[in-house]
C-alpha cells in the first residue's frame, strides 16, 4: 500500500472523528462510504468491502474512546446510562448479526431506514432540555426503557450491521428525555461497547489491514479530542440540527439505495 493512500486514510479519520466527538456518533454511517468511494474517485486503489468494514471498525473504536474522555472531561457522560445501555447494545448488536442470516438483506435495509427516516424527524421537533441531574449530581432516567432502547436498536443495528448511533441519539433525546449534551457524551460511551467487541471480531479473524489502522488511529485519537473540545462551545441547539442533518441525510441514502 503506498504512502498516498495512507495519508488518504489519515485525514478521513481526522475528519470523519472530529464529528464523532462532535455530535457524539460512531462515524461509521460517514467513513463507510468515503472509504468505498474517494480512494478510486481521486485515481488510488480501491478497498474491497472487507478491508472497509475493518478499518471503519477502527475508526468507530478510537474515534468512540477519544471522543468519550473528552466529554468525560467536562462532565458529560453518565458511566451508570452508559453501563446499562452499553452492556445491552452490545449483546443485542450480537444476537442481531447471528440472526441476520435468516432475515432478507433488503428487508433488514427497510427496517433501518424507516427507522432512520423517524429519528431524523424526531431531531426536528423542539427539545426541553428538563431537569434530569438529581441532586446527588447522577442522572435520573428511566431503566427499563433504556434498556428496551438500546435492545432494539443494538438488534437491529446487529441484524443491518450498523452501529446504530445515529438512531440511538434522538431516542435517548425525545424518548428517554434526556439533555443534548450528556446524550452526545455519553452515546459515544455507549457505542464504545460494541465497537470494542466487533474490533476483536475483525482483527481476530484477520479482516483489518494493519497498517493503514496504524494510520488510521493517529488521525482518529486527535480528531476525536478536537471535536469534544468544540462540542462544548457550541450551543445545544445547532449541535441537534446538524445532528437532524446527518441523520435526514442517511435517511434518504438509505431509501434511494433500496428503490434503485
Amino acid at each position: 500500500m503506498d504512502w498516498t493512500f495512507a495519508a488518504t486514510v489519515f485525514f478521513l479519520a481526522l475528519g470523519v472523528s472530529f464529528a464523532s466527538g462532535l455530535l457524539g456518533i460512531g462515524g461509521g454511517i460517514i467513513m463507510t462510504p468515503l472509504l468505498l468511494y474517494l480512494p478510486p474517485a481521486v485515481g488510488l486503489t480501491p478497498l474491497d468491502m472487507r478491508e472497509v468494514a475493518g478499518l471503519t471498525m477502527v475508526q468507530g473504536l478510537f474515534g468512540a474512546a477519544s471522543g468519550v474522555l473528552r466529554h468525560n472531561k467536562y462532565g458529560f457522560v453518565s458511566r451508570s446510562l452508559v453501563a446499562y445501555m452499553g452492556s445491552t447494545i452490545a449483546v443485542c448488536s450480537l444476537l442481531g448479526a447471528v440472526l441476520s442470516r435468516s432475515v432478507t438483506a433488503d428487508a433488514l435495509q427497510a427496517v433501518f431506514a424507516v427507522l432512520a427516516a423517524v429519528a431524523a424527524g424526531l431531531m426536528f421537533l423542539p427539545k426541553r432540555e428538563g431537569d434530569k441531574i438529581g441532586h446527588d449530581g447522577s442522572l435520573k432516567f428511566n431503566r427499563p426503557l433504556a434498556i428496551a432502547v438500546a435492545a432494539t436498536v443494538g438488534g437491529l443495528g446487529g441484524l443491518v450491521g450498523q452501529g446504530g448511533a445515529f438512531i440511538l441519539i434522538p431516542l435517548m433525546l425525545y424518548v428517554l428525555g434526556l439533555p443534548t449534551r450528556l446524550t452526545l457524551g455519553s452515546s459515544l460511551g455507549i457505542v464504545l461497547f460494541s465497537a470494542l467487541a466487533g474490533f476483536a471480531g475483525k482483527l481476530g479473524t484477520g479482516q483489518i489491514d494493519l497498517f493503514l489502522a496504524g494510520f488510521l488511529v493517529v488521525g482518529a485519537v486527535p480528531g476525536a479530542q478536537l471535536g469534544g473540545f468544540l462540542s462544548k462551545r457550541v450551543s445545544a441547539g445547532r449541535l441537534r440540527l446538524l445532528l437532524a442533518i446527518l441523520i435526514l441525510l442517511t435517511a434518504v441514502k438509505m431509501i434511494y439505495e433500496l428503490l434503485v
